[in-house]
């Protein structure tokens, strides 16, 4: 595998992203505007309502879109014959996945700058230290990591890039419903357990209340959170690689 190649893939992803527009708001504007609307619309004390409470929602809610993206553009790029092309020249699979990969863990860690930066600004105050800020970015390139395999699996199945839109929302709105903002129940509980934001949401909220790596809560979530990206981007590298390009 030649990190070169690799690095010139992610610089050629991030200036693609750069040129689109839906893709660069669902990516990064999107993340900012629902933050300003949740900090605005739902910080009413008298209501019971505290916009602290879904800040880690809204980092796992921000993230779970690339599911939607990597989809898309997996679809277009089979569509414009750019994946049998590629085929033809000596890059790898693996260079091209693994640039997928390192470039929206890349736009990851922009989403939680940007959500953090806002949250902030409309009065959400963490009670962790420095080192609960760099955990928070590393369970958000965990889920950044299970998301990118989701959306290999959207691509796979999708016939056309707005069925990989569609689509994907079979992997979306479970995650949105129940491991993020919706309060978990026993019942409940059972579903976000198969969830990857239910267990970055989980921790999140520990994090920011001030809880350390030792956590045994944390620690936990960490190695789930760990098996079900590694598991997910393998089951959709090579369902990607027999049938994708179909």
């Amino acid at each position: 595998m030649n990190v070169q190649k690799i690095l010139a893939l992610v610089k050629m992803e991030l200036k693609n992203l750069i040129r689109e527009p839906a893709n660069l708001f669902l990516m990064l504007l999107f993340p900012a505007v629902l933050t300003i609307v949740f900090g605005f619309a739902f910080n009413d004390p008298e209501l019971d309502m505290e916009f602290s409470s879904m800040v880690p929602g809204l980092f796992a809610y921000a993230c779970i879109f690339i599911i939607m993206t990597i989809a898309q553009s997996f679809a277009t790029e089979r569509e414009e014959g750019l994946l049998k092309r590629m085929n033809t020249t000596p890059m790898t699979s693996g260079e091209f996945m693994g640039s997928h990969i390192i470039s929206n863990m890349f736009i990851a860690v922009i989403q939680v700058i940007i959500v953090y930066g806002l949250a902030v600004f409309l009065g959400f105050r963490s009670q962790g230290d420095v080192s609960g800020f760099f955990l928070a970015f590393l369970f958000m390139i965990l889920l950044s990591l299970s998301s990118v395999g989701l959306g290999l699996i959207t691509a796979t199945v999708s016939k056309s890039p707005g069925a990989a839109t569609g689509i994907s929302f079979i992997f979306i709105l479970p995650q949105m419903f129940f491991g993020t903002f919706m309060p978990i129940t026993s019942n409940t509980r059972i579903i976000g357990m198969f969830l990857p934001s239910f267990y970055v949401t989980d921790s999140l909220t520990s994090i920011f209340e001030g809880a350390s790596l030792t956590e045994a809560n944390i620690l936990i979530n960490l190695a789930i959170i760990s098996i079900i990206g590694v598991i997910i981007v393998i089951i959709g590298i090579q369902l990607f690689k027999k049938f994708g390009n179909r």
